[in-house]
Parts: C-alpha cells; structure tokens; sequence
C-alpha cells in the first residue's frame, strides 16, 4: 500500500491550466473521491498520478517517491476506466488474468489468483464468457477484477459507475466500497455524482476549473462548504442561494435582530449568522431545501413554478420576485401546492449560512 500526494501539481493545455497548483494527499488506505462537473480537471488529476499526463509543474508522488520520471508501468498503479476496457476476443478468466500474464506469473499461481479474485466478486460462474455475453454490471466487475489481481499500491477509479443504470449503480457502489474497506488499497476514484461522493468515499475533494475547493469528510462539507460553489454542488438539490442584504429590525424593545433582506421578504439570520455577516452590505444566504417549509407564517412570499413528487418526497421549485428560485423539500404526506400558487416559506432557525456577494466565500458557520 501507499499513499499518494500532488505537491503543486500543474497540468495545461493549450497555455489553459487544467489542474492548478494542486496540493493534495491520500492517505495510505483511504478513499478519496475526487468531486467536480466536466472539465473540472478531476480525471487530468488522476491521470497524472497514473503518468499517463505529465505535470507542466510541481511533483506526484507515490508512497512518498517523486514518480514525474517514472514510466506508468512501474508506478504499481491500477486504473478502472469508465468504459471497461476489455479485451473483446478474450473470455472472462483470460481477461482477469492478462496482467499476471505479462508479469510472467507461472500458470498455476494465475489460476489460483484468477478464481480467488472472480470468486470475491460473484465471477466464478461467468469466467468462460466473452464480454459481449456480460450485462454491464458484469463488465464493470470484471475490470475490477483486473484490476486486484495486480495488487497494486493504488487504485485509480475514472467514473466507473456512469455506463451503469441506476439498481446497478447502487450495487456496484457498496460492492466497492466493501472490496476497499477489505483491501485497504489506497483508492483515488473520479466523479462527477455527488451522491456517489457522499456515500463513498472517507473524504471528498471538490475541484472547479482545475483548483481545489474543499477537501474533507463528507458530512463537514454538506454541513460547512467553503463557498457557494460547493455549497451548491453538494446535496440534492444543492443549496438554495438568495442574494440578500443586511439589516437589522426591532423584534423586542431592547433587542435588535439582524435579518437577510431578499425580494419577497427576509431570511433571519440568528446571532451567529449575523456575527458572520458582520457589517456586509451585499451577501448570499444558503439554505438546504431540507431546512425550508411552506408555511403560512414563513417570512418568504414565492410562487410555485413546479411540484416533483419523488416517492417518499416532494420538491417544490418556487420563485422568489426577483426571479431567484429556490427547492423547498417537503414531506410526500404534507398538503402540495399547485403550480402558480402563491406561498410563505418559513426558513429553520440556526440552518442558515452567509457568503460574500463578491467571492462567494463562507462568512462563519452556520447561524
């Protein structure tokens, strides 16, 4: 095992950086979950720890060696490509097997280690067939099979999951996540599924146009993003950004309130939320849809401009006066407005986050 580091890695094209002074580490053992839309420079990242891009600047290394110079055949590395990538005239044991082959491995230890590996996998009745004869699921399996027979100090994951339909995806995601947890091989894995983020990996790093955002566990990005950019990209839906000003109200004779004033009404913003503000004259509240209901004492007047009924929940998309939407999530069992009715929202007391107007950078915690 090892782990894995970029120490102001650097990789452009076209003069155009796609990974910018990346300064990122990988525990020996862990899965990191590498997060971000197309073009985020996500898979570039990984290709470079694989050598398969060089770094214009800084260095990658594997336990602890600089490997810039080093070919991709002896970074003892593995790679799951989105697209399988297997051999087509080869059945399923030729296909696990290759890389023992090439490694000149004697023909009893491959078999041995082939059927261990397909076994481990659900494999073992499948490995006379040609990829042509396996569902996708199946196929995906099989690159991973290939995978571990090298017992490499690193997996490297390329959106493994997207050719896959949705019972599949969530199978094959905990069949991951259980093989990792039973190798602990160090595991950087791409995507762009926030969902498939949240649930895998130990912790997440969020790149935008090639620079990092936010690396940390899962749930202290849900619940402290950096910024608006992953305040957004993290959740489903992500959270909901109001342009706002600041401003204080008289709630009581000796108490004055800080509130977010919106098109439509105010957001109250709690001690914490206003001490975060401090004296901003332009800033964006967030607020998960989770942490807003419709009310007829919400300060928040909207119109309903589409009802989602997704089983167990209900996500009403509404517009605020200037034109802002923004996702309320509701129960499936609450009463459901209809398209083009008027509502109040009332936001959760201490749910609320602050960002700068400008930047979009977090003003302190939630308030």
């Amino acid at each position: 095992m090892a782990d894995v580091a970029f120490r102001g890695a650097t990789r452009r094209f076209g003069g155009r950086p796609a990974v910018e002074r990346l300064d990122l580490e990988v525990a020996d053992g862990e899965l990191l979950v590498l997060l971000g839309p197309s073009g985020c420079g996500k898979t570039t990242a990984l290709r470079m720890v694989a050598g398969l891009e060089e770094p214009d600047e800084g260095e990658i290394l594997i336990g602890g060696r600089v490997v810039n110079d080093v070919e991709p055949k002896d970074r003892d590395v593995a790679m799951v490509f989105q697209s399988y990538a297997l051999y087509p005239h080869l059945n399923v044991e030729h296909n696990i097997e290759f890389p023992l082959r090439r490694r000149g491995v004697d023909a009893q230890r491959r078999r041995q280690t082939v059927r261990e590996v397909a076994a481990s996998l659900g494999l073992q009745e499948l490995l006379a067939r040609k990829p042509r004869e396996l569902s996708g699921g199946q196929r995906q399996r099989v690159a991973l099979a290939r995978a571990i027979v090298r017992q490499p100090r690193a997996f490297l994951m390329d959106e493994p999951l997207s050719n896959l339909d949705a019972a599949l995806r969530l199978q094959t995601r905990a069949d991951i996540v259980a093989l990792q947890t039973r190798l602990g091989t160090t595991t950087l894995y791409v995507t762009h599924d926030q969902v498939e983020a949240m649930t895998m990996g130990h912790r997440i790093a969020v790149l935008d146009h090639g620079v990092l955002q936010q690396v940390g566990p899962p749930h202290a990005l849900y619940d402290r993003p950096a910024n608006l950019f992953v305040a957004k990209f993290l959740g489903s839906p992500g959270m909901n950004a109001l342009p706002a000003t600041l401003e204080g109200t008289t709630a009581h004779a000796a108490r004055v309130a800080r509130v977010a004033r919106v098109d439509g009404g105010h957001v109250p913003l709690g001690d914490d939320g206003a001490a975060a503000a401090g004296q901003a004259a332009s800033l964006v509240v967030g607020v998960r849809p989770e942490h807003l209901a419709l009310s007829p004492s919400g300060t928040l007047e909207a119109k309903v401009l589409l009802v989602e009924l997704l089983g167990a929940d209900v996500h009403v998309l509404c517009q605020l006066g200037d034109q802002t939407k923004l996702v309320v999530r509701q129960d499936a069992s609450a009463p459901r407005p209809a398209i083009g009715d008027g509502v109040r929202i009332v936001v959760a007391s201490g749910s609320v986050h602050v960002f700068t107007g400008g930047s979009g950078a977090r003003l302190g915690g939630p308030g």
